[in-house]
């Protein structure tokens, strides 16, 4: 090669080289751009998750400097998923809603990040902002993991009108009791109108199993619900099916309901929305059937605000997504009229909200009731196997509940080692 040749090549690779260092300064500002917005999965995949939308196109329009970018992913497939993102460091969420069941095991394993730092440079995120039950839950040895968007309890709807045929006086005292329920079991059953469905069993079990003094786990570790009072629960809901003051095994409750054939229908928060649109049923929502009139104990969950541990993290983003947490609690009438009772105790002020059928829950907050077991999710689903078998007489009692505790010990065990 002569020597101009060599010139000319040099000049070309220098060119070149030029060239790709302002491609990658253009890529650094185009990522840079990108950074602005807070990249948000939530499990609200259904209706809720227009009403989260429309949050979020409101907050937006505030022009913040960080927008935020909602995407809907169902709860298995986020949680799956979470755990090799997690590990490869890579596509991770800003902003994450999970179940308040499940920070207790997700800070464990070091999923999620503590919010500390970022909650007291915010300033305006405080504890007395927010529902006990919601706020204690993301609390964990000595750091805070979750803010609380909710709480979404488990109550009894009833007919009004069907109730002041068969039980006039039951809601004087504001609590429907399981004599109650039987009282006017015996009396509607002879219309052929059902007394109580049964619904969710694994819900109700947790929340009359915690009124009889029952604990999922006494050490924090393992499961400890095989028990004379678990034995009670179902026993007892048993006893509702054969004495004909339950639905039997395959009657849709919620169509009974609707057609104004059954008086209490214990059911999520978030159900209220399938009734509105009927006419002719008049019908009002209390606390969940208790075993104890002086322990009002209603299941109840949250969703909550968290950041999966992410390496790509930066002060500045942290500090929009604070800002975002914040301004959902202080503007969370929509989220309310998806179903849901928003964890900000600043709903309170909004007359809408207090004239609303689950208002009374964040007015009585003392009743609701959020599992800390981090193991949950292991008991809850072993549970789930058996506490509808066996009130319906498909499996001994004592069986299911041994059955069910090796399970949750099993699962415990495997996790451990992996």
């Amino acid at each position: 090669m002569n020597r101009k040749l060599k010139v000319i090549v040099s000049c070309a690779l220098a060119i070149m080289m030029i060239a790709s260092l302002v491609g990658c300064g253009s890529t650094t500002t185009s990522s840079k751009k990108d950074s602005k917005e807070i990249i948000f999965w939530s499990v609200f995949t259904g209706p809720d998750g227009e009403n989260m939308n429309r949050m979020i196109e409101e907050y937006n329009n505030t022009n913040p400097e960080y927008k935020v970018k909602h995407r809907p992913i169902q709860a298995d497939e986020m949680y799956q998923r979470i755990p090799t993102m997690v590990s490869s460091g890579k596509d991770i969420p800003d902003l994450t809603i999970v179940h308040a069941e499940r920070v207790a095991l997700f800070a464990e394993n070091e999923m999620i990040m503590p919010l500390d730092s970022y909650i007291d440079k915010n300033g305006t995120i405080k504890q007395e902002n927010y529902v006990t039950s919601g706020w204690n839950i993301g609390g964990l040895n000595g750091s805070r993991y979750s803010i609380p968007l909710d709480v979404h309890s488990f109550v009894t709807y009833y007919n009004k009108d069907l109730l002041a045929k068969y039980g006039p006086n039951v809601l004087d005292d504001n609590v429907i009791t399981l004599d109650e329920i039987r009282e006017v079991g015996e009396l509607s059953k002879k219309d052929e109108i059902t007394s109580m469905g049964i619904t969710w069993m694994r819900v109700k079990f947790l929340s009359w199993y915690e009124q009889l003094g029952g604990k999922l786990s006494e050490d924090g570790t393992n499961p400890s619900f095989n028990n004379p009072q678990a034995e009670k629960v179902l026993d007892d809901i048993k006893g509702l099916v054969t004495n004909g003051y339950a639905n039997q095994d395959g009657e849709d409750t919620g169509q009974l309901f609707r057609s104004g054939q059954l008086v209490f229908w214990p059911e999520g928060i978030w159900m209220q929305n399938s009734l509105k649109e009927i006419k002719d049923l008049n019908w009002g929502m209390a606390h969940l059937v208790t075993f104890d009139p002086a322990k009002k104990v209603n299941w109840t969950s949250s969703h909550q605000f968290t950041m999966l541990k992410n390496p790509s993290m930066t002060d500045e983003k942290a500090e929009g997504i604070m800002n975002f947490i914040n301004w959902i609690g202080e503007n969370s009438l929509e989220w309310a009229k998806a179903g849901q009772v928003p964890a900000s105790l600043k709903i309170l002020e909004n007359e809408e909200f207090n004239k609303m059928p689950h208002a009374f829950l964040l007015k009585e907050q003392e009743s609701l009731s959020i599992s800390g077991y981090k193991y949950f999710g292991f008991a809850a689903e072993a549970l789930d196997k058996i506490v509808w078998e066996t009130v319906f007489d498909k499996m001994d009692i004592k069986e299911g509940l041994e059955q069910a505790e090796k399970e949750t010990l099993d699962r415990i065990a495997a996790s451990k080692k992996q």
